[in-house]
């Protein structure tokens, strides 16, 4: 039936057809603990693909699933059907009424785009969920989602005009106002009514009073009983029955929204707490204020955002002392003396609630913007606990009134401890919803522990008259407490609403009506019979080979569980589905999904392509087809080791796989060229009119197209006789002695002249040294004990040569020792290679000494930038005479190495020095230079940094990367220079 299905999609419409096993095994998980593998996945081009592919699906008697961004808590997006993902090509915006303040919108576009497009109308859509960067509006309403701000702007369900859907059965209709309802529209209507006239008595009894509920049908939009009703003028809305139905009673086509004018100011007061319970008791005296967010972020979180790079610098301003928890207070509106007024009342209010001094106060936007990304990665960050034992979403949305949230939390608390666990507690204290997971190993005794929680966790959402689904849904781990919540009759009412709008169950089967249980281990992610395959790792991932105690939040290593590879496999489970890489306009990654918008080619799915090989559900294991394929586009670029909140690494995965294919499969000419390119220099130098020739000879370049696979379309680095061995003998470089002397005074310092700077560009190594000895400082360039320069091995790691790369690595450790173990600095130009020293290197078994050496290696501008702090950098530098653009190498933002550059470039008097937000260049080594890859990588520059330096004609442009120049000097003409270069020119 799959392959009828299959064939019927690729004949009838201009839509991708994935059903290999490694694509359905990618969109077989959302962020929750389930799995279920998709019997294929279907990525539409227009309206009509969906039609059509709807169309087939019922005449196949096929199942359907459509999906967002997949970031559900609870495994609303996982299912045995076709998936159907919007995201790719249907998410555009149809129509913005700027006076009526709506918007007409794909369900496939994501909240943060639309609110892009919105904001130079002063307009938002201001249901605020923390994946807005990855959220689709499609898949919110699906959830009925709520976002910090429902306090003051309330959830999905009140911020839905109409909805324009295809039914199972192919109908296509408008839902809106009852009142404005036509066709078959209204039959709908008047059956619904009649269900809630019906059981108007029992939703009476059951509907829970709180603001924040979201389980079930909205059945009650004829009678309305939560805390907001769904429209301001007491109208009923036939589009708010399907929000919150999760895919189940129909498929969105486009959604009509009513949007919101954006504040003109905000002001944020950061709440400190010495003792969770006063935090809990604290947010109903400060609703009072009128805030429009109060959100929680709990001693945990504080811990792992102080631990994880990107977030620390802004944690750590939020906080006095060691707090057990803070809340985030906001106030929002168009004057900023009464916000300014209000900031302070929250300051009075916590001296009088015996709190005196625990509010930090952020006036200002930039420090509340920071402060909100690390709130709004608080699920990801909660997630990078190292382990098996994870936070488990499950009973993480129960609402409670806010005068029970102390009580609830207190309760809960000891419900934990009972099962030897303990929680994450950290969301939206504004309205008593506080997304709790506690930490269980659902490899071992986990589900056991989750059934017994959540029943106790239910007993005390009862007792509190709260609600059990507060946020994010039923899906697979609430659908099976609809009834408990609401009761027999309307469990059957909502199976009536199924029935009458899905009568031959095809959309979205298993959810909300007839849901299995949610302990059922055969649709866990890790079920208590996952196993890795044997696998002995090239590299050393023993860091992430660790477990978790719950209770004592002490971590031990090694694990257990089944796992044979030495933590690679515990490090690719690290990422948690949430879909944080699936961005566009912060960061580096994933510069290949901004330009495919692939599944394949986001950084979730190589580690879940990953991850399925590792545990044998892809046939081949790691050096699979599969798994190379999704990893052809991966650019090593590091943008997810620093902006994935879990720190999967992928480029340093993609490495290991690299190393094991190459065992298996062998290295193909082409790739141990680029792996010799450092020999292959010695000879260049020596005859670079020969190696020269292929970019001078007519015909050559299309010739090593054919023959390597190197692109035509590109010119290859020049060699050249003059390179910096020639040029050393007339720069006054220090001897060994000399600069081991130097170093008593703090002046001495080791150059790590790599290939492609000493090779390649002289004139960089050159310079250096020049601003080095500027600097007063006695600047050595080590060679190794046959003469050779020191190489980091980088092209042999890429190309899975990773034995011959530790050899290498072992020699430029001996070469370095002497100097290092004199406290010497190690400085080098290339990121990519000076960085491996501080990376790579340290995972190679090269033991104590890689860690000894990455203490004392550091860029050039790195180390320049902490000679001028301490007072022993000073050059004098002539003023500058053009504004200056840096592009950052993406290591260099990936180790936080980019504040330096621009620090040392503002040393220049009068420099106008900015840097140019950009993702991966593209070129990543010898990525761009592949002819199967170069219009992949001309899309990755175009996508901003091009765009950037055309518009900067008058501007020097700074590049440290051998690599990213290259990119620019192809793509827009310009030459672009090391920050050594540029110094040097302004050199007094």
């Amino acid at each position: 039936m799959n392959g009828e299905l299959a064939a019927r999609l690729q004949r009838e419409t201009a839509g991708e057809v994935l059903f290999d096993a490694a694509s359905r095994g990618r969109y077989a998980t959302d962020a929750s603990i389930y799995q279920i593998v998709p019997r294929g996945v279907f990525v539409p081009r227009t309206e009509d693909d969906v039609a059509t592919a709807l169309a087939i699906a019922r005449e196949t008697g096929t199942p359907v699933l459509p999906r967002g961004a997949g970031t559900s808590q609870c495994g609303q997006t996982t299912g045995d059907a076709l998936v159907i993902d919007f995201t790719k090509h249907l998410r555009q915006v149809h129509a913005v009424d700027v006076d009526g303040m709506t918007a007409e919108v794909d369900g496939g576009l994501v909240l943060d785009h639309l609110n892009a497009q919105l904001k130079r109308h002063g307009l938002w859509y201001p249901v605020d969920v923390s994946t807005s960067a990855q959220a689709t509006l499609g898949g919110m309403a699906g959830n009925n989602s709520c976002g910090s701000r429902s306090i003051a702007y309330g959830n999905m369900v009140h911020n839905v005009r109409g909805i324009d859907a295809w039914l199972a059965d192919g109908r296509r209709l408008h839902f809106g106002p009852v009142d404005r309802l036509s066709g078959d529209a209204v039959a709908i209507a008047d059956f619904v009514r009649g269900l809630a006239d019906t059981h108007r008595a029992e939703i009476e009894a059951h509907w829970p009073q709180v603001l924040r509920r979201v389980a079930g049908y909205n059945l009650d939009i004829f009678h309305p009983r939560s805390e907001r009703p769904y429209t301001g003028d007491g109208s009923v809305n036939l589009a708010h029955l399907l929000v919150g139905s999760e895919g189940t009673l129909a498929v969105t086509r486009r959604l009509h929204l009513q949007l919101a004018r954006l504040p003109k100011h905000k002001v944020l007061g950061v709440v400190n707490y010495t003792r969770f319970h006063a935090a809990m008791d604290s947010a109903q005296h400060i609703v009072t204020l009128g805030p429009s967010a109060v959100e929680l972020v709990d001693r945990t979180m504080i811990e792992l955002a102080r631990a994880n790079p990107a977030f620390r610098p802004v944690i750590e301003t939020a906080l006095i002392g060691q707090p057990e928890a803070i809340l985030l207070v906001e106030f929002s509106g168009d004057d900023g003396a009464v916000l300014l007024k209000q900031l302070a009342a929250l300051v009075t209010l916590m001296g009088d609630l015996g709190l005196p001094g625990s509010v930090v106060e952020m006036p200002y936007e930039a420090a509340q913007k920071a402060l909100w990304e690390v709130r709004k990665a608080g699920l990801n960050i909660m997630m990078s606990l190292k382990g098996d034992g994870k936070p488990v979403s499950f009973i993480e949305d129960c609402a409670v009134p806010l005068v029970h949230l102390a009580e609830y939390t207190d309760a809960l608390t000891e419900v934990f401890a009972r099962h030897g666990s303990r929680g994450t507690w950290y969301a939206h204290a504004s309205v008593g919803t506080l997304h709790v997971r506690p930490i269980l190993d659902m490899r071992r005794d986990g589900a056991v522990k989750m059934r017994a929680i959540a029943e106790e966790a239910a007993a005390l959402v009862r007792k509190f008259k709260g609600a059990y689904s507060g946020e994010h849904g039923d899906g697979l781990c609430r659908g099976e407490w609809i009834r408990w919540q609401f009761g027999p009759k309307l469990d059957e009412a909502f199976r009536a609403i199924k029935q009458h709008l899905d009568p031959a169950g095809l959309l979205n089967p298993g959810k909300i009506v007839d849901p299995p249980k949610m302990d059922d281990a055969a649709l866990f992610r890790f079920p208590p019979s996952y196993r890795t395959i044997p696998l002995t790792p090239v590299f050393d991932w023993s860091a992430w080979d660790v477990q978790n105690d719950p209770v004592t939040e002490r971590t031990t290593a090694p694990g257990t569980g089944g796992d044979t590879t030495g933590g690679l496999a515990k490090a690719v489970e690290m990422c948690n589905n949430n879909g944080h890489c699936r961005k566009f306009d912060a960061g580096t990654m994933c510069p290949s999904y901004r330009v495919t918008r692939d599944e394949q080619h986001l950084t979730r799915g190589r580690a879940n392509t990953l991850r399925l090989a590792l545990s044998g559900q892809i046939e081949g294991g790691v050096t699979s087809d599969a798994v190379a394929e999704a990893l052809d586009l991966c650019v090593g670029c590091k943008g997810c080791r620093r902006d994935c909140p879990t720190g999967v690494d992928m480029a340093k995965m993609k490495l290991e796989v690299a190393a094991q294919r190459a065992r298996t499969h062998g290295v193909p000419m082409k790739d141990r060229l680029v792996a010799r390119l450092p020999e292959i220099a010695r000879w260049g130098r020596r005859l670079p009119w020969l190696f020269n020739l292929r970019d001078v000879v007519p015909g050559a370049a299309a010739l090593s197209e054919r023959w390597l696979g190197l692109s035509a379309k590109r010119s290859l680095p020049r060699f050249r006789a003059d390179d910096f061995e020639a040029a050393a003998p007339t720069l006054k470089l220090a001897s060994r002695d000399e600069v081991l002397a130097a170093a008593k005074h703090g002046k001495g310092v080791v150059l790590f002249v790599d290939t492609f700077n000493g090779a390649f560009e002289t004139e960089n190594a050159v310079d250096a040294v020049r601003v080095l000895q500027a600097g007063g400082y006695a600047v050595h360039v080590a060679r190794q004990a046959d003469g050779r320069s020191p190489c980091c091995g980088r092209t042999l790691l890429a190309a899975g040569l990773a034995d011959e790369a530790k050899v290498r690595a072992r020699a430029l450790l001996d070469t370095f020792a002497p100097f290092v173990d004199a406290g010497i600095v190690i400085v080098g130009l290339e990121p990519s290679c000076l960085l491996s020293l501080r990376d790579e290197f340290l995972v190679m078994g090269l033991g104590p000494a890689a860690q000894r050496q990455a203490d004392r290696a550091l860029l050039l501008e790195e180390f320049l930038a902490l000679e001028h702090r301490a007072g022993r950098f000073a050059p004098t530098l002539k003023a500058a005479t053009q504004p200056i653009r840096v592009h950052g190498h993406c290591h260099q933002k990936a180790f936080g190495a980019m504040p330096p550059v621009l620090e040392v470039l503002k040393l220049i008097p009068g420099a106008d020095v900015q840097a140019i937000e950009s993702s991966c260049c593209g070129m990543a080594g010898a990525f761009g230079y592949e002819a199967v890859h170069h219009e992949v990588s001309m899309q990755m520059a175009e996508s901003a940094l091009l765009p950037a330096v055309r518009a900067a004609p008058e501007a020097i442009i700074v590049a440290d990367g051998t690599s990213c120049r290259h990119q620019i000097a192809d793509g827009a003409q310009r030459q672009a220079l090391h920050v050594a270069r540029v110094l040097a020119q302004h050199l007094a």
